[in-house]
């Protein structure tokens, strides 16, 4: 049987550029990671979205 690993969001925000998308692979405070695929357009609105909450 094989060890069991726990699962931890430690490691970086990573953003990278995949083909013609964009994937985002965030670390989650429970454990794991959220992985997220958009186009250019998604993540200038994304961006945005973001500079409008923290100023």
């Amino acid at each position: 049987m094989a060890a069991m690993k726990p699962r931890t969001g430690d490691g970086p925000l990573e953003v990278t550029k995949e083909g013609r998308g964009i994937v985002l692979r965030m670390p989650l405070e429970g454990g794991g990671r959220l992985v997220v695929e958009m186009n250019a357009e998604e993540a200038t609105a994304l961006g945005d979205a973001i500079k409008d909450c923290v100023g």
